[in-house]
């Protein structure tokens, strides 16, 4: 039986690298095992999730052309960090100091960020998008999660453009300023970056697919009839010695806060997807796929752009994809896609 075949991808800032490198190689799979050099990642996902920087890639993937074929490649999608990413995280002295290096104030000026937004997705909107996704963000007016869903997005009110999509799902707090963003009846909504809450969105995919129709598939699916591929950002945990955290205040365990979050979110996802997968029999058991890259060469934080870092993640990130065991799996992957799932 075929499976609802779900690609969930982190946050992580600039790290959106490595899985952006790892999708490239799977379309690449897809091309070759499909003998069609013109497939594409959303030919083969049923359903896509995003958060932050896993959120413009899910989008980039789903622009349509004047065909309503996707427009652009894994490649070019990745490209927008490669080419864009020094120009985003760039920062002058003034700036550092007047924000307190990102204390006092957002440490970047979103206007970097904002144009090479516009450039990716001029003036699409999320109805245009080629296949239902789900891209996080928080709402800190209401204090209470904000989904995006294309599915829904036939209705004026839950109807954005992509370019303020992406804006708000990577609103990172202290990196850059919050977007208050309008859906297309003029409503305002007041967002920060989904990373707070679900850094790895699979679960939210997994919540939102259950509650889906999808042709040839029960009313409410359930994980035996789902295929999940989650691509991480090489996200790992830091540690802090009690000796120095017990006398921290507010503006200590800012930044650390914010990284516990993230990094804990997509650890606790990641454990209680291989839990529910794990109670099914062997070949429902095996449809769940994560994939964490890791930073071994280049520096991990999420907005070091600097020439050799970009460089250094783009190594790492195919140093990933060339070991035995990662290629077998994305060729497992690849050939399940193209069997829908089976």
């Amino acid at each position: 039986m075929s499976k609802i075949r779900i690609l969930s991808i982190d946050g992580g800032g600039i790290r959106g690298i490595l899985p952006g490198v790892i999708l490239c190689r799977l379309e690449e799979k897809l091309q070759k095992f499909s003998n069609n050099k013109s497939a594409k990642l959303a030919d083969y996902f049923d359903f896509f999730a995003g958060t932050s920087t896993g959120g413009i890639l899910t989008l980039s993937y789903l622009i349509p052309d004047q065909s309503g074929r996707p427009l652009l490649t894994a490649k070019q999608s990745v490209d927008l960090y490669l080419q864009r990413g020094k120009d985003i995280f760039d920062v002058n002295l003034w700036q550092k100091l007047s924000s307190g290096f990102g204390i006092a104030d957002e440490k970047y000026d979103e206007q970097e960020l904002e144009k090479a937004l516009q450039d990716t997705f001029q003036e699409y909107w999320l109805s245009d998008l080629i296949k239902p996704c789900i891209i996080s963000a928080y709402n800190v007016q209401q204090g209470r999660p904000h989904f995006f869903k294309q599915h829904k997005s036939n209705k004026n009110i839950y109807n954005f453009q992509l370019k303020d999509v992406a804006r708000a799902t990577s609103a990172a707090p202290t990196y850059f300023e919050a977007a208050c963003i309008e859906n297309q009846t003029g409503a305002a909504f007041p967002l920060v970056d989904g990373g707070l809450f679900a850094n790895n969105p699979a679960m939210v995919a997994y919540s939102e697919v259950h509650n889906m129709e999808f042709q040839g598939m029960p009313t409410k699916p359930t994980a035996k009839d789902m295929m999940i591929v989650s691509i991480g950002t090489g996200s790992k945990s830091k540690s802090y010695e009690y000796k120095k955290v017990k006398n921290w205040g507010q503006l200590e365990w800012i930044k650390p806060v914010i990284d516990i979050m993230m990094c804990g979110s997509s650890v606790s996802t990641d454990y209680h997807l291989t839990q529910i997968f794990d109670g099914l029999e062997p070949t429902d058991k095996s449809a769940y796929y994560r994939l964490e890259p890791k930073v071994i060469t280049a520096d991990s934080a999420m907005d070091n752009a600097s020439f050799k870092n970009l460089q250094r993640l783009e190594a790492d990130a195919l140093s990933y994809i060339a070991n035995e065991a990662v290629d077998l799996k994305l060729t497992e992957i690849a050939n399940r896609l193209i069997a829908k799932g089976g």
